[in-house]
Parts: C-alpha cells; sequence; structure tokens
C-alpha cells in the first residue's frame, strides 16, 4: 500500500514506552526494575530519544531527575499514544493488558486503619498484578513522602496548603469526645466548652489530622488549645483510647476509629456545645508528577468504590 502524503517521510519516536515509565517512576533505577532491564539500557534509551528530538527531557541534578517543561508535554502525548494502543489492541483483537507494577501508597492513621485494609482487598481483587506498598503515619508526614516522591498517592485527614500537591476530597468523617465507662459525662449528652476546659485532655501529636480538625473547630468557637488541659500528647489513636480507658483523660477522635468501643460500651461519646467536628477526608498526590497507570487505576477505583461512600457516613 502506498504512503499518504500525510504520512510520508513520518518517523516514529523511537522508546516512548520507556521514557514514559522513567517519567512515572521518577528514576532511571526504577523503571529498569519495571521494565527488567539494565539502567545503562534505560539510559541510552533515553538519550536516543533526546537526540531524535533535539531536546532535554530531564533535569538531572545531585542524583534525581525531574521531567523539563518540554519533558511533560512529550509525557502527555506519550501516555495518549500508548493507551490508545491498548484500546486499539482490546477492541481489534480482545487483547487486554492488565495493569501492573509498584504502587507505593501513604495514608494518615484514620483512613489507614480503619478502610484502607478493606479498600485494598477489593483493589488486588480487581488488579492483583499492582504491588502495593502502604505505609501509615501522620498527616503531615504523609504529605511530605508524597511532596519528595516516596509515596505516589497519600490518604490523609487535612487539605493540603501547598501548591504543588492536589487534594481531592474522598470521604468525611467527625471527632468525637470520649470518656472511659463509668466517667461522670458518660451519661451526659453533651457538655459545655466551659466544663470542658478543666478536664485532663488527651490529644495527637503535631501533624495529625486529628488534631488540625480540633484546632480549627476550637478556633472557630473562639478558642485553642492553649485555654484546654492538655496533659498528654500521643502518636497513635490505639494509644490514646487505651489512656482514655486507664482514666488518664478525655479525648477528641475519629468516629470511625472508635466506634467498635462506642457500640461495646467500653468508651463513651458526649457532644460539646458550640463544637463543629466534622472532618473530611483527601487524597493527595503531586501536580507536577505524572501518576503511574497502576496509581491512576488506584485514584480511579478510589473516587467510585463503595467504600469511600460508607466511611463518609461516620459523621
Amino acid at each position: 500500500m502506498a504512503k499518504s502524503a500525510a504520512t510520508a517521510g513520518l518517523v516514529e519516536l523511537s522508546h516512548l514506552p520507556t521514557f514514559a515509565t522513567v517519567a512515572e517512576q521518577g528514576s532511571f533505577t526504577a523503571a529498569a526494575t519495571t521494565l527488567g532491564i539494565t539502567q545503562a539500557a534505560v539510559s541510552q534509551r533515553i538519550a536516543m530519544l533526546e537526540g531524535e528530538l533535539r531536546i532535554s527531557l530531564f533535569d538531572r541534578r545531585a542524583g534525581r531527575i525531574s521531567l523539563t517543561e518540554a519533558g511533560r508535554q512529550l509525557y502527555e502525548f506519550a501516555r495518549r499514544i500508548l493507551d490508545l494502543h491498548l484500546e486499539a489492541r482490546a477492541r481489534l483483537g480482545g487483547f487486554h493488558t492488565p495493569v501492573s507494577g509498584d504502587l507505593p501508597i501513604a495514608a494518615s492513621s484514620v483512613p489507614g486503619e480503619c478502610f484502607l485494609p478493606a479498600l485494598l482487598s477489593a483493589f488486588h481483587e480487581k488488579h492483583p498484578q499492582v504491588h502495593v506498598r502502604a505505609t501509615v503515619s501522620d498527616s503531615g508526614s504523609v504529605m511530605r513522602d508524597v511532596e519528595k516522591g516516596q509515596a505516589a498517592l497519600g490518604l490523609v485527614g487535612q487539605k493540603s496548603e501547598k501548591s504543588s500537591l492536589e487534594s481531592r476530597h474522598i470521604g468525611r468523617d467527625s471527632l468525637v469526645l470520649i470518656v472511659r465507662s463509668g466517667h461522670p459525662w458518660g451519661t451526659r449528652r453533651s457538655i459545655s466548652l466551659r466544663v470542658l476546659m478543666s478536664e485532663p485532655l488527651i490529644i495527637r501529636e503535631l501533624g495529625s489530622g486529628s488534631r488540625c480538625a480540633l484546632e480549627k473547630s476550637l478556633e472557630h468557637a473562639g478558642t485553642s488549645l492553649a485555654n484546654l488541659n492538655v496533659t498528654l500528647e500521643l502518636g497513635s489513636n490505639a494509644a490514646i483510647k487505651e489512656a482514655v480507658k486507664r482514666g488518664l483523660g478525655v479525648a477528641f477522635l475519629s468516629h470511625l476509629s472508635v466506634s467498635k468501643e462506642l457500640d461495646s460500651k467500653e468508651l463513651r461519646a458526649v457532644a460539646v456545645r458550640g463544637l463543629s467536628l466534622t472532618r473530611d477526608f483527601y487524597l493527595v498526590y503531586h501536580r507536577r508528577r505524572p501518576l503511574s497507570p497502576a496509581a491512576s487505576v488506584f485514584l480511579h477505583f478510589l473516587e467510585s468504590h463503595p467504600i469511600m461512600h460508607d466511611a463518609a457516613k461516620g459523621s
């Protein structure tokens, strides 16, 4: 078949799959592992592509790489081209390439402990070839991991204020004041903020989404943690629940994280008049760092999966 005038002399760009993998993985070493080739081979392919285009696609500084502006533009084209290849194969030949690869996720304590295990179980059933590596810490640490590229996606209990990070709302919960069974407040429906001020209070550490939500609620009520009787700071919800059970104080925790203890009457929840304790959960990712196919699939799965709607009912 004769070439048309539009395609005559057209030279196909080489090594776009390798280029896209390097962009998504953020390093030549990780890309080599994903592709099953040597790092030298990856470097050679990228050099050939840059030679063809006569532009630099990556900034290489202090052992780290990032896409140049030209690289970001090429990645958008490369991803579209590669996705169209897969779509053409699927439609014409019944060929379907399952999404695979490594997916590092970081989650703050409530999302990580309360709904990530069930979510990952459901996700694995649909995408068994994606290898998820999940870590659990506080919201501040999660966002730092995403910003540094140590995690592709983060699940947190507060919206990021950094311009480099995108935040997508994925669920809603509420904080509740918990007291031990047998506490004088345990039979009361609510207390005033003034009464709360004299009671020993246990709070989460700096960087926690739960603490941030509490601080904002107190600010809206015209006060702050400085006016409360904070006697203990702990870095996990489990430790705080145990401290409350032992009578060391009362605490504000996510409803999701204490639902079992409330159902069993080990702990009691008391409303605080004047405090609005609704808090939101977000998925965060880097605005300028391309998401890998595995991360993109997880993002869409997270937005549509019913577990997220169940979590939102905690308020």
